[in-house]
């Protein structure tokens, strides 16, 4: 191939590549039926009041079926919340999908109250190590570091729930929960084995062990999170998770994405909260996603953490018992199988 030619070829690809998350969006757009009206009671303070307002982070990736995880879970706070139309929903996501993003929460929430925030994949990508599940290594999924940096100063406090749970309960319960002197709250798990979240290396290297001294350090997932993000902000917290992440580049300390940064930074610091708030692990683990149980006691929230995720399991007709709770909050709009045409 002539010198010129191959120049002109290359660019072509690069320019292709480039524009391949919009057109992959353009060209399978996912449509959902419009959700109902939810109103709040008669004891909710107004709406526009800010400082009354429950404020909740949540990635959208229009490229991917998560969008559809993501849709049912907002489904699922307004439905059960007493005052839904002081919930207000903070978006994070790549800017080639804001106009696609924004057209399909429109027409499935009339009423929500969102925005919308341009969540930069190269922010992350040059700190993201391959981990055991590819979903894992997505950029999305780090954007929760770095909720500090990108909403408004005025937000002080916020929820982050991930893609794939319901919430069964009023969630100005958890937004209430006092976090006293902590920068994050979330369920803890101290019985969990906290040493298979790290690798030999790891534990062998007094230097990256030595985190953990004077420190009880407990599990926990960080699907659903309480954040005061004034002290994250003030505290730097977003830095000291990109400093692990540069260790981990380097020495392969971990397997798991995103979690154990936190652990790293914050587990043995948490605010706990009741289990109620994060039954997880509804998709199994990360390698079979078999179905499980939930876990004993109350349950205000459902979290399908794990390979298996409800919408695929229900559309390959091989649903858990349990995927048949999310199912009521889908709000898909599968194609038919006949045309008009």
């Amino acid at each position: 191939m002539p010198p010129n030619l191959r120049l002109l070829t290359t660019a072509i690809a690069t320019v292709l590549f480039l524009l391949l998350p919009f057109q992959s969006a353009a060209n399978h757009p996912q449509i959902f039926h419009e959700a109902p009206a939810f109103r709040n009671g008669n004891s909710c303070p107004p709406p526009h009041d800010n400082s009354t307002n429950v404020h909740i982070a949540m990635t959208l990736d229009y490229s991917s079926p998560y969008l559809r995880g993501s849709i049912a879970a907002v489904l699922s706070v307004l439905q059960h919340s007493t005052c839904p139309e002081n919930t207000v929903f903070h978006f994070l996501a790549d800017p080639h999908h804001h106009p696609h993003l924004r057209k399909t929460i429109i027409s499935t929430f009339p009423y929500l109250g969102f925005h919308l925030y341009t969540f930069n994949p190269a922010t992350v990508n040059h700190l993201i190590s391959s981990s055991i599940r590819r979903a894992l290594d997505q950029p999305l999924n780090y954007a929760r570091i770095y909720l500090a940096d990108l909403l408004p100063t005025t937000v002080t406090r916020i929820i982050y729930l991930d893609s794939d749970l319901i919430v069964v309960d009023d969630i100005a319960k958890l937004w209430k929960i006092n976090l006293n002197s902590h920068v994050l709250g979330a369920p803890e798990y101290c019985h969990a084995n906290f040493s298979h979240y790290f690798t030999s290396k790891f534990w062998s290297n007094p230097f990256f062990s030595a985190t953990f001294r004077n420190r009880k350090p407990c599990y926990f997932n960080t699907g659903v999170m309480v954040i005061d993000l004034t002290k994250w902000r003030t505290q730097g917290f977003t830095q000291k998770l990109e400093h692990w992440m540069r260790i981990q580049k380097r020495y392969r300390i971990y397997e798991l994405g995103s979690l154990p940064p936190f652990l790293l930074v914050f587990a043995g610091n948490v605010e706990g909260v009741e289990h109620r708030w994060n039954q997880h692990g509804l998709g199994g683990d990360n390698l079979e996603g078999l179905c499980r149980d939930l876990h004993p006691g109350p349950v205000s929230l459902l979290h399908w953490s794990g390979k298996g995720k409800p919408w695929l399991r229900l559309d390959a007709k091989k649903a858990c018992t349990l995927d048949n709770l999310w199912a009521p909050y889908d709000l898909f709009r599968h194609e038919s199988l006949f045309s008009d045409s």
